[in-house]
């Protein structure tokens, strides 16, 4: 006979969450990953799934020589927003969400909680409240988070969904309880 523990539930988290080391280069706030979210996602005791990086899966590691521009030492965010909106990207970004969307239906399939989706404000790709236009932070959602509610919504799939900053980590902290005692 089994002795099966497992708390049956999950949480999706944005890539960078646990590996930093996916992000534009001079951007990273954390050497490996954000700490704190993962030892508060440790303590819940909830299955934690890396959704995949939609600017690494499309732009690979190398943002600042798209299009054979110099590398700058920030990669500005527009710049990367925009290369994502082009159709070849769209295209990889809609295989990520649906790949995404199939995990979120098979644990919902097989009676596990998911608590909801984690992204990272600001970001181009998944940003949740917050994401950049003309190097600017402006309210509005990432192209994947986007594509992601949307293909949810098409599903009749309600799921939470927070953005987080690791500059104002007492709110990400809060907002992780929050999506976590719902």
């Amino acid at each position: 006979m089994f002795n099966d523990v497992r708390s049956k539930k999950i949480v999706f988290v944005c890539h960078c969450v646990l590996n930093q080391n996916s992000i534009s280069d001079g951007t990273a706030d954390f050497p490996g990953t954000n700490e704190e979210i993962v030892k508060r996602l440790m303590e819940a005791k909830v299955g934690v799934v890396q959704m995949p990086c939609p600017e690494l899966m499309c732009l690979g590691l190398d943002r600042g020589d798209i299009k054979g521009a110099e590398r700058p030492v920030v990669v500005e965010n527009t710049r990367i927003r925009k290369e994502l909106l082009k159709d070849e990207q769209l295209q990889t970004i809609d295989r990520l969400v649906e790949n995404t969307v199939y995990q979120i239906e098979e644990y919902l399939k097989h009676g596990f909680q998911i608590s909801g989706v984690v992204g990272i404000n600001r970001s181009p790709s998944c940003g949740v409240n917050t994401t950049s236009e003309n190097d600017e932070e402006v309210v509005g959602e990432g192209i994947f988070i986007k594509a992601l509610r949307t293909s949810l919504k098409n599903r009749n799939i309600e799921l939470n969904i927070v953005g987080i900053k690791s500059s104002k980590m007492d709110e990400a902290i809060e907002s992780i309880d929050t999506l976590l005692n719902a």
